[in-house]
């Protein structure tokens, strides 16, 4: 970084934010339902539709200045100069002087994408092209085992962005298997995801992929070692691992020597980060299993995204509207998370999948010029599946002291039509976002409570715990069907608003150094479980007994 460059102003010193809070105060205390009975065409007026989705924003608490302050607050940040950066290859990872060209990866233009002079689109398009004979032979049996017989099982082994991405794409897109392979994922370092893993899987019909960039990170490689293991001591042997085992990496040599043969080892480029990886060649067993063309049809779904982000107005811009409305909720109403809701079992995936990008990237309190941010960035994110949700932590959104704004997710149309299910399903989800901005007031709890023949004691105890504020905001984002093309616009829209709320907060979304130091200890504690000669004053008292507890029970075994 130019230590010349003068630091710009952070955002909440920006005139734009001024605005933001004066606004604010009309806003805070202004019904929602309010604004619906103001302007009948309210859900037209905030609906937007792009690469396949509809995002209706109607239900939050904004009016047309609302979008437009935020849009003048976005500006003054430098967000479409950023955007156009960010697919040019200019390095906005700026920590770690680096692009951050996930993009490139989906890219059906004819454009090229250059990072230091050189055009990576034909490197890209070569990787596809190998993955696509790599995952045909297997699908056509013509790779097989080393017993001859095809392939029924392939197991992913990676971590963080090299699992979650890739699984969430495979659980949502389940409907298009092929049924000849089934998919497993492998990450926790934990012998009983390892046990439960390969159990039921014939080592003569399995394949392994390792998915890791420096062929050294610590879960990955064990995990490996492990089913390397078990691969010969179940009929394999070294000069059959090469049809048995592949691996994503930069480390071509580390993966040569644990018995990977050159062809079948995939690039991964500093470029691409790991919770941006699903695109690149970490995507290999979700192509597996869906095939080259609903792999590549994911692309093309993130890639209209991607060209509605670069080139639609900030006021019609899905990814900018999302990412506004966040700040709006953090740093103006004080939220401190945001819930994740999908209406589709093959998307129960999402919200960890989100947590990931939007923690890892935004979960910072230095900005890119090294100053100490004093506001909000990056709120908690969780979620799950609905209807599930409703009989659990959907208590808390609709009644507890906690503002947590949602983002329901919800196709139209289902996979499986089993009688009525669907509809039952898509009323859930409507009526769920309806609750929470109607609620229940003092005076309708009072007469419910009064129709079912209570006393006025009784009533005057009981009516208040059924008020139900409402006046909590949520989007619904909708779709025709669970498709590779949603499936790919969706996450991309996804990884374009936490882009959007890092350019505002001023932190840089593609670096995580929290995540560094936790490997760098982990090193050293482990050692000294093993009794290994270590240094034990450096660990705190805590820090030591926990590990003299360990070596306790370890001796007794």
């Amino acid at each position: 970084m130019d230590k010349s460059v003068y630091p710009p102003l952070s955002f909440d010193q920006k005139s734009e934010f001024d605005a933001l809070k004066m606004h604010f105060l009309s806003m805070n205390s202004t019904p929602m339902m309010s604004l619906f009975d103001e302007d009948p065409a309210r859900f037209s007026q905030f609906t937007l539709s792009a690469a396949g989705l509809n995002l209706d924003y109607s239900k939050n608490r904004i009016n047309g200045e609302t979008i437009s302050l935020l849009c003048e607050l976005a500006e003054s940040s430098g967000i479409q100069a950023a955007i156009g950066d960010m697919f040019a290859g200019v390095a906005i990872n700026k920590s770690e002087n680096r692009p951050a060209l996930h993009t490139a990866l989906r890219n059906f233009s004819d454009e090229p994408v250059l990072v230091s002079g050189k055009d990576v689109m034909p490197e890209i398009k070569q990787t596809l092209n190998r993955m696509r004979n790599f995952c045909w032979a297997i699908r056509i049996q013509q790779w097989r085992g080393f017993s001859n017989k095809p392939f029924t099982d392939v197991v992913s082994i990676g971590i963080g962005g090299s699992f979650l991405g890739p699984k969430l794409a495979s659980e949502a897109l389940k409907p298009y298997w092929s049924r000849k392979i089934n998919c497993h994922y492998l990450s926790n370092i934990d012998g009983s995801d390892l046990t439960e893993t390969l159990q039921g899987l014939n080592p003569e019909t399995t394949l392994f992929i390792i998915q890791s960039k420096s062929f050294n990170t610590q879960e990955t490689l064990k995990n490996a070692n492990a089913c390397r293991d078990w691969f010969l001591e179940n009929g394999g042997c070294e000069v059959e691992l090469a049809r048995h085992f592949s691996a994503v990496t930069a480390n071509v040599d580390k993966a040569m020597a644990f018995g990977i043969a050159e062809k079948n080892i995939f690039p991964m480029w500093d470029w691409v980060g790991g919770r941006y990886s699903l695109w690149s060649a970490i995507g290999l067993p979700l192509m597996l299993t869906v095939g080259y063309e609903n792999f590549r049809q994911m692309l093309e779904g993130a890639y209209e995204m991607d060209m509605h982000f670069k080139n639609a107005p900030l006021e019609q811009n899905m990814p900018v509207l999302m990412g506004l409305l966040g700040v709006w909720y953090v740093n103006f109403f004080d939220a401190q998370s945001h819930a994740i809701l999908p209406y589709d079992h093959y998307l129960r995936g999402l919200p960890s999948h989100i947590q990931q990008l939007d923690m890892e990237s935004n979960g910072k309190s230095v900005d890119m010029y090294g100053r100490k941010i004093n506001y909000q960035a990056g709120p908690i994110i969780w979620g799950g599946v609905g209807s599930n949700g409703q009989h659990a932590y959907h208590q808390l959104l609709h009644q507890g002291t906690q503002f947590a704004p949602c983002d329901f997710i919800l196709p139209l149309m289902s996979h499986n039509a089993v009688g009525d299910f669907h509809a039952l399903l898509v009323s859930n989800c409507l009526s769920q976002s309806q609750a929470l901005m109607q609620g229940k007031t003092y005076e309708q709890a009072e007469a419910e409570l009064r129709a079912e023949g209570k006393s006025a004691d009784e009533i005057s105890v009981l009516a208040p715990q059924k008020v139900i504020p409402g006046n909590r905001p949520s989007n619904t984002i909708y779709f025709d069907k669970t498709t590779p093309k949603t499936v790919g616009a969706l996450i991309a829209l996804y990884e374009h608003k936490v882009f959007v709320q890092g350019k505002i907060w001023g932190v840089n979304s593609f670096d995580q150094w929290g995540v560094e130091l936790g490997k760098q200890l982990g090193h050293k504690v482990h050692d000294a479980l093993k009794g290994c000669e270590s240094n034990e004053a450096e660990f705190d008292s805590s820090t030591q007994g926990l590990i003299q507890a360990f070596r306790a029970m370890k001796d007794k075994l």
